[in-house]
């Protein structure tokens, strides 16, 4: 697998061959998004001989927000930090692979992304993916929304044999709670809460730096299985949500307007409730 070269590769146990059995495949914007979107895969691929995960970080990193001890780091220190970091995340979760690609963020939001699309789909060729796991399209941050975009791109330009089963997109800086409950994917981040405490505590840099996602992406997890039902008991402790995104893989079919139809549908629902009581 031949890749640009910035990029880095970490595999299970320094053994190649671990990539190939990847079954759930995750590209994220940054380090630490993947620990905090996709616990759901982790944890169901987390010592199961039959499931493996494998990360794709996009981006290098190099605007971090910082403070405290990283304060007065320079970018380039911040990369080196948060590829370290996102390799422990790897170490601690069990990954088939780590792969962190290195590209600036402004070369994911610009117009010119023909290597990177190379990248993703190299991937993608190689692991084979049984799911393919993305930013939701949603987000609010525009580099995660970048990024799955490019992403959907580059599936798209694949050929139909390398293509996933399913596209899920995931929850990290805009939540999915105001889907409508039956056009939720729900994924059970209930198991291994050691794993979940020790995948997200690796970075440092962001903690300590001044952004508690260890805590912030936990406390959503419990809110949404909590609040997912008001009449009936939980059935996972934690969960997080996904926005199926499996249709964009036809090229016929609008981002925009695919998105629309989800927030025509909540808007539907709020509607419908306030009107039975006027």
């Amino acid at each position: 697998m031949e890749l640009n070269k910035n990029a880095c590769v970490f595999y299970k146990d320094g053994d190649k061959n671990y990539l190939a059995k990847t079954t759930d495949l995750c590209f994220s914007a940054h380090q630490d998004d993947i620990e905090i979107m996709a616990y759901g895969p982790i944890a169901k691929c987390y010592r199961d001989s039959k499931n493996w995960f494998t990360g794709v970080v996009i981006t290098d990193g190099a605007g971090s927000p910082r403070s405290g001890i990283y304060e007065n780091y320079t970018n380039d220190d911040m990369k080196k930090i948060r590829i370290e970091e996102q390799r422990n995340a790897g170490v601690v979760g069990e990954y088939a692979a780590t792969i962190l690609l290195g590209y600036p963020s402004s070369v994911v939001k610009g117009s010119d992304k023909a290597d990177l699309k190379e990248d993703i789909k190299a991937i993608i060729r190689e692991t084979k993916p049984e799911t393919i796991y993305v930013h939701n399209l949603a987000d609010k941050h525009a580099t995660h929304v970048a990024c799955a975009v490019t992403v959907l791109d580059a599936i798209r330009e694949l050929e139909k044999e390398y293509r996933p089963n399913k596209i899920l997109g995931l929850e990290v800086w805009r939540g999915l709670d105001w889907m409508v409950d039956n056009e939720k994917v729900c994924l059970d981040t209930s198991k291994y809460p050691n794993v979940e405490a020790a995948v997200l505590g690796v970075y440092d840099s962001q903690i300590s730096g001044g952004k508690r996602y260890d805590l912030a992406a936990v406390g959503r997890r419990l809110a949404n299985a909590t609040f997912f039902e008001s009449h009936d008991v939980d059935d996972m402790t934690s969960m997080s949500y996904a926005m199926d995104l499996t249709p964009l893989m036809d090229t016929g079919v609008s981002y925009t307007e695919y998105v629309n139809k989800y927030i025509d549908s909540f808007k539907k629902n709020v509607n419908d409730m306030i009107e039975k009581f006027v």
